[in-house]
């Protein structure tokens, strides 16, 4: 048990520094996915043909393609061409877009699901369409669209992890290294799981705060 304790004590400091890392990465990562969910989602019901086609590219393609092939045609392919992104600004983007693909149909879906006489009430007082998104869109929407978006955060935590192929030291790159050079590979792999439990279950946590005070619950019981 001592001897167990010391390599928990010893490993610690390696592996906080990657969990700070992989918090970083979907702290910064996730404001971005929001942004491009709602510009795509909004496109998606958009009576322009040529940006509602656009949306549907985008999101198919990122939706329908692997993340890890996406990630790596960003870091490998793009340089062939003249882009050279940083590791960080690759990574990111590259998991903002996969996630802001998927989060496009959470946005569509909450939108779609305001009653449509709220809409025309709000158009027949001749309020002008950007008003009717922020005032009568958006707020009935966002309680709806906050429980598959604490899914999705947490879906983001965990593909933060394939960042360590490109070099990033996130979480798993530092558990990976750890395991090669202490050998103690079931130690820190069983810290490893423990870590991203308590990263995703803090995350959980702060969404359901979230949902509590915009009145999910409320919301969801009115709507039944």
């Amino acid at each position: 048990m001592e001897t167990l304790l010391t390599t928990v004590i010893a490993l610690a400091p390696r592996l906080v520094d990657g969990a700070m890392t992989t918090v970083a990465i979907t702290l910064l990562t996730a404001p971005f996915a929001a942004l491009f969910a709602l510009i795509a989602g909004l496109a998606r019901l958009s009576h322009v043909r040529t940006i509602a086609v656009a949306a549907v590219v985008y999101v198919e393609l990122f939706r329908g393609t692997s993340l890890l092939v996406q990630l790596f045609f960003m870091f490998y392919v793009l340089p062939l061409i003249g882009i050279e992104l940083s590791p960080w600004t690759t990574g990111v983007a590259t998991l903002a877009l996969n996630f802001g693909a998927y989060g496009s149909e959470i946005v569509r879906g909450a939108l779609l699901a305001v009653p449509r006489g709220q809409i025309e009430a709000a158009l027949a007082l001749h309020m002008p369409p950007n008003r009717v998104l922020r005032r009568v869109l958006l707020p009935q929407a966002l309680p709806a669209m906050l429980p598959p978006f604490g899914n999705q955060l947490i879906e983001l935590v965990k593909a933060t992890s394939l960042l360590s192929l490109i070099t990033i030291s996130d979480l798993t790159f530092v558990g990976n290294a750890l395991a090669q050079t202490t050998g103690r590979v079931t130690t820190v792999y069983i810290l490893l799981l423990a870590v991203y439990f308590g990263i995703a279950y803090t995350l959980t946590l702060a969404m359901r705060a979230l949902e509590r005070r915009y009145g999910v619950a409320r919301t969801m019981a009115a709507a039944r």
